[in-house]
């Protein structure tokens, strides 16, 4: 019983290394063949998790009596939730990924901007750095969708 299993295994092995090979490269799939919509998943992914951090250090610096930082906070935060969303609906390549692409990248803007004016902090100047990223990954998928028609 376990030879037959592991006599099945080795055929379905070979039979997707075969498959795989046969498929000529411009013959991709359509989900393989628009990397920018993974390139911008990837880019607004790293960015929530960016600001969620940059909104974390935020609350500790007002905790510490930096009020000045209670703004940027809440800038962080819907950034965050912008990022979040533009990630989910572009990974699975959506059909309004271009819709929530454009808004997260001028979320990103704000974002990017009230960050980069701490330029003495270090945490800050890395969620600004990933917001420019970001909004350059989302704007780039908004030109390519138009361009390829999706």
């Amino acid at each position: 019983m376990v030879g037959r299993f592991c006599a099945m295994g080795l055929f379905a092995t070979g039979l997707m290394a075969w498959s795989g090979s046969a498929i000529p490269a411009d013959d991709k799939p359509p989900e393989h063949r628009n990397d920018h919509y993974a390139s911008c998943a990837k880019a607004c992914a790293d960015c929530m998790r960016a600001c969620e951090s940059c909104a974390r250090h935020c609350a500790d610096l007002v905790a510490t009596g930096h009020k000045e930082h209670l703004h940027t906070m809440g800038i962080c935060v819907d950034c965050g939730d912008f990022c979040a969303a533009a990630a989910k609906i572009a990974a699975r390549r959506g059909s309004m990924a271009s819709l929530i692409c454009e808004s997260c990248a001028k979320a990103c803007d704000t974002c990017g901007s009230a960050c980069a004016r701490y330029t003495d902090d270090h945490h800050m100047m890395e969620c600004a750095k990933e917001c420019r990223d970001c909004a350059k990954a989302c704007r780039d998928m908004v030109q390519e969708s138009a361009r390829t028609g999706g």
